[in-house]
């Protein structure tokens, strides 16, 4: 069953979280994982606040298994480090439907 992760980030440095990005897209397709929603171009609060530094990724993933391989990599913990100082993060992975 697909897993979809989900992240909300409040991005303080854009021009130095892109490093961030461009790592982590690299790793993601490595691991089997691909973006449903990267950096949409438009956006449309319906309902509440929401800031425009704040931002929606949405990969999808093989399996919750594949996803958290990726997550817990040697690999990605290097490039994790890229976006400390940089976002505020929230990661929430979830199966599909």
């Amino acid at each position: 069953m697909s897993a979809y992760m989900l992240v909300i980030a409040e991005i303080e440095n854009l021009e130095e979280f892109r490093d961030y990005a461009v790592a982590a897209a690299d790793l993601i397709e490595k691991f089997g994982g691909e973006y449903i929603v990267r950096g949409a171009k438009e956006a449309v609060t319906l309902e509440g606040d929401w800031s425009e530094e704040k931002k929606v990724v949405v990969s999808r993933w093989p399996s919750i298994e594949a996803a958290q391989e990726f997550w817990n990599s040697p690999e990605y913990a290097e490039v994790k480090k890229l976006r400390l100082g940089k976002a505020k993060v929230v990661v929430r992975l979830m199966s599909g439907v």
